[in-house]
């Protein structure tokens, strides 16, 4: 591979913008590559991907640097150095990059590879947190978080099926196959923008990992029925539900954000999900007046998305033990909150992107032993683990109002 000037320095100035200047890595990348209209796939696709890269093995990189924060940009050459050595990728005569000791950087990582919260890079609460809830598999579902995710489309049903997406996007050079584990999966060959492609802007597909789509079918929505989804978000779950229902019934969306409620009606009407209702919560009584009216109930709960951390993983960057707990605590409120929204003989079903125990299985024998839980019931639970599965890490489990 041959290295580029204008690249790198785009990469550099991507990573300062994470690293010292706190943005998102996925809002980060976007607004690097928007710099330089002249780029062509390959270049964009560089960019991005040496990005994530370099945000996912920041402590081994860092490290292997002797760079320390601040991440100025000196040390943020040094770290890229880093990478393209290990890469086997050889280095330019540049001035940034003169000097570099090669054989210090390979004797380097051999050594901190034998440890693991280096060889997976990630920060001494995190491994203790996993080792502490996940002692069997931690070291095996770390290792997975760190490998890239696969590309997965959710088919919309509402206007195309599964064999015939396959065959559009085939015609415009994007090749997918059928996903086993959910009934409107398909996921793509190779890595590539599908969001330029005539079958997204039709409203064919969303983007939407294949643990994901199984939250939505694990509720039983029929058509003609009341349901509602509290934590709505920009409505990636609302959209599958509304397919789910064939248009049929309420889809009442409700979030807390009202910008992302606002993506939720953008994304709807490319989808063409006519019965979805985005409500935003502004005081308790925007919820409790729903209080025993809903067939079916989901609360995608906010939650750490140490699930997802191949999808972002600047996350563990980003969280601490102590945001964590509390996390924890706003998952109990809501389903104190959220969960009398169901009526008598509806279901709920609570589901979130974490592999922790005590946001999952933990937090629902908790929410069973309250005043409130005392009229669940359970009826099914699962456990996604990326080790096991190659897919996200998930929990949904669901409820039943006695």
């Amino acid at each position: 591979m041959r290295l580029h000037r204008n690249l790198v320095n785009a990469v550099i100035e991507g990573l300062r913008l994470i690293f010292e200047e706190g943005h998102y890595a996925d809002k980060a990348i976007q607004h690097t590559l928007k710099k330089d209209k002249r780029w062509g796939a390959r270049d964009r696709s560089f960019i991005a991907e040496t990005m994530y890269e370099m945000v996912r093995w920041k402590r081994l990189y860092a490290n292997i640097a002797e760079a320390r924060e601040p991440y100025t940009i000196p040390k943020l050459w040094r770290m890229f150095a880093v990478w393209a050595v290990l890469r086997g990728i050889r280095l330019p005569d540049w001035q940034e990059l003169e000097a570099t000791p090669t054989r210090k950087i390979k004797g380097r990582y051999d050594e901190l590879s034998k440890v693991r919260k280096y060889r997976e890079s990630v920060p001494d609460w995190l491994d203790d947190l996993g080792m502490k809830e996940l002692p069997a598999i931690w070291p095996q579902e770390i290792q997975a978080l760190n490998q890239i995710a696969p590309v997965v489309l959710r088919v919309n049903t509402l206007l195309t099926d599964r064999k015939m997406l396959i065959e559009s996007l085939w015609k415009e050079g994007v090749e997918t196959f059928a996903v086993e584990e959910a009934e409107d999966a398909v996921q793509l060959y190779h890595r590539e923008n599908v969001f330029s492609t005539q079958a997204f802007a039709d409203g064919l597909f969303e983007v939407q990992d294949t643990s994901s789509q199984q939250v939505a079918t694990m509720l039983q929505v029929a058509p003609g029925q009341r349901v509602v989804d509290t934590c709505a978000g920009a409505g990636g779950k609302s959209l599958h539900l509304a397919a789910l229902m064939q248009n049929k019934g309420q889809l009442l969306a409700m979030d807390i954000y009202k910008n992302k409620l606002f993506e939720l009606k953008r994304r709807a009407r490319r989808a063409q999900a006519f019965n979805v209702q985005a409500r935003l919560i502004e005081t308790t009584k925007d919820y409790k007046k729903m209080y025993g009216k809903a067939d079916r109930v989901l609360i995608d709960s906010p939650c750490s998305g140490l699930g997802i951390l191949r999808r972002n993983p600047d996350a563990k960057w980003k969280l601490s033990l102590q945001q964590i707990d509390q996390i924890r605590q706003t998952q109990s409120e809501i389903l104190q909150n959220y969960a009398p929204m169901t009526k008598p003989g509806g279901k709920l079903v609570y589901a979130t992107c974490s592999i922790l125990p005590s946001e999952n299985e933990e937090q629902i024998e908790a929410f069973l032993r309250t005043e409130v839980g005392q009229a669940f019931t359970v009826e099914k639970s699962k456990s996604i683990l990326v080790s096991e599965s190659g897919n996200d890490g998930f929990y949904m489990v669901r409820l039943r109002r006695n």
